[in-house]
């Protein structure tokens, strides 16, 4: 392992809580994920506010929208010098390469490193009846192939898949592809809307390049000795 693969979800209402939470974690992650919830409450200047501690930031909107759209969405996101950040990949090829182009552009304007964009592929509360019910083909690992296989051809260069997608995926697509996972759970928390998940020492073994980890870190009773519990396990 040459970096510390662990994101940590900043999933609290309040910049104030997730300032005071990323302060506490900071040694034992390797960067911090800044949701809707955050986002929508705290606004851009909470991106500003961690990025000022020197740590890195994935800004987790999940654009999906007409491509010109999120072309200048993801160009807004550059500008906030965030490191990764999100988009839904059945937006379809022409959404996803503008959107790697707007990255690229706009990192190149400011004298920065394009941030990697990744394309989410099916989220991971979704399972075979929830697919069935918005009209896709009832098959989760065929539909992340799938949408997979778009966005390398598009030319992301990362996506965002639950665990129990990682073997199949490795298998199929550029050994370059960095692969994000959330559902991430160590077992000692209770049962909740992630239904397909992992331990973090498994999905790394399974080819993860990153662990989206939230509640079994923010919701632990001392959530920097959780961070570094996991942290360990990894080793």
């Amino acid at each position: 392992m040459t970096h510390n693969p662990i994101i940590a979800a900043l999933d609290v209402p309040t910049a104030e809580l997730a300032l005071k939470l990323a302060q506490e974690i900071a040694p034992a992650v390797g960067a911090f994920k800044i949701g809707k919830e955050l986002f929508t409450s705290a606004g851009p200047d909470i991106v500003k506010r961690v990025r000022a501690t020197g740590a890195a930031v994935f800004l987790d909107l999940k654009f999906h929208d007409i491509p010109n759209t999120v072309a200048k969405a993801v160009a807004a996101a550059v500008r906030l010098d965030v490191q990764m950040l999100t988009l839904h990949t059945c937006g379809g090829s022409a959404m996803m390469r503008v959107a790697e182009q707007a990255a690229q552009q706009t990192a190149v304007e400011y004298g920065r490193t394009a941030p990697l964009v990744l394309g989410v592929t099916v989220l991971t509360s979704h399972d075979a009846a929830s697919l069935a019910e918005i009209g896709w083909e009832p098959n989760i690992g065929q539909q992340v192939e799938r949408l997979a296989r778009l966005a390398t051809n598009s030319g992301l260069r990362g996506l965002v898949c639950s665990p129990l997608e990682l073997v199949a995926l490795r298998q199929v697509l550029p050994a370059a592809m960095q692969l994000v996972t959330p559902g991430i759970r160590t077992g000692a928390e209770k049962v909740d809307d992630q239904k397909r998940t992992l331990t973090p020492r498994e999905a790394m073994q399974a080819g993860a390049s990153w662990l989206v980890i939230g509640r079994p870190i923010s919701a632990a009773p001392n959530p920097r000795l959780a961070a570094e519990q996991i942290l360990a396990s990894l080793a």
